[in-house]
């Protein structure tokens, strides 16, 4: 199968390409940026990130399009540039293009977000924009011929946000001696999928030609699972989760999800109570699969080991603060 990847050269394209590769297809992959460099064996076309072609690659014909962009211009662009050159096309959207969150369980009915053209990166224009990158697929290529999966939270080896590399992290280098800061919202919903199971499910879909809409996501567990998986994946059996009150945290300026100063995964905010509780039955029905989530956070614990020392984190709390946060908790 000849395989393009529009965007292949971060995280997720990525891993697209490496599946291809891994299933012996031939893999060419278009740069729009400067993410990061191609997966080996693969061949890499740059693009102007503004012009209506893709550096070519529109002359060729292809089986298969695996087109992560989220930038509305750039997908109309390479629908136009590409129209009856591709025999399917897998377009890798969000779960942020619902309008309503807070329903657990929910499914692709929901109603989604008026599209976008243009927007910044908060998540309703994030979802906006990936609404009308939808309609730019489904409209130029055919539903027929197009897979749109709307992903949840991706993890695994690579993900440079830190949410999925914190935990185990921080279970294998405690900040305190034999115990780890988490909120007390154990029971709270979460959902993790590894970028390689979605990049190979997408290879596969390209392969038969699956259509569909669908949440792309990982099996529902809840916060305190993710953290049992994480300190198995750390072999921290004896470190201690100590929970803390999330109100009381709150208070503490300690943020929520991700980002400087923050505990990842944890969505203390009501309207987002089912955006880690998506049914995800649909995708599964079409044939995605999953590993087992101490598998993905011990891999990515594996990654983070070989990252700089001095490279900052982007999600999580420093040494310190987890040590002034934790000695205030047990005096408070």
């Amino acid at each position: 199968m000849k395989l393009l990847v529009l965007g292949g050269t971060a995280f997720l394209g990525r891993e697209v390409a490496r599946a291809g590769l891994a299933a012996g297809h031939d893999v060419t992959c278009v740069a729009r940026g400067t993410s990061g460099e191609v997966a080996a064996g693969a061949r890499l076309v740059v693009a102007d990130r503004a012009a209506d072609g893709l550096g070519g690659v529109e002359e060729e014909r292809w089986d298969a399009v695996v087109d992560v962009a989220r930038d509305p211009g750039q997908v109309r662009r390479a629908v136009a540039a590409l129209r009856g050159r591709v025999g399917h096309w897998g377009f890798v959207s969000t779960g942020n293009v619902y309008a309503d969150h807070s329903v657990r369980e929910a499914d692709e009915s929901t109603p989604l977000l008026d599209p976008l053209e243009e927007g910044g990166e908060e998540p309703d224009e994030y979802g906006g924009k990936k609404v009308a990158c939808e309609r730019h697929v489904l409209d130029g290529v055919g539903a027929d011929r197009v897979l749109v999966a709307r992903a949840g939270l991706l993890g695994g080896p690579g993900d440079t946000s830190g949410r999925t590399g914190w935990w185990p992290w921080r279970f294998a280098h405690p900040a305190s001696p034999g115990e780890v800061l988490v909120p007390d919202a154990l029971e709270d919903p979460a959902q993790v999928l590894d970028a390689r199971d979605l990049a190979a499910w997408l290879v596969r879909s390209g392969e038969s030609g699956t259509a569909g809409v669908v949440d792309a996501v990982g099996p529902t567990t809840t916060l305190g699972g993710v953290l049992a998986a994480a300190r198995e994946a750390a072999g921290s059996p004896a470190v201690e989760a100590v929970a803390a009150d999330p109100t009381w945290l709150t208070e503490q300026d300690v943020g929520a999800w991700m980002g400087p100063r923050s505990l990842p995964l944890w969505l203390p905010y009501p309207e987002y109570a089912g955006f880690a509780a998506r049914t995800g039955e649909a995708a599964r029905g079409l044939g995605l699969t999953t590993r087992p989530l101490v598998d993905t956070l011990r891999d990515v614990l594996a990654w983070e080991e070989e990252r700089p020392a001095d490279q900052p984190r982007r999600t999580g709390l420093g040494d310190d603060d987890e040590r002034t946060l934790l000695a205030a908790w047990h005096t408070r």
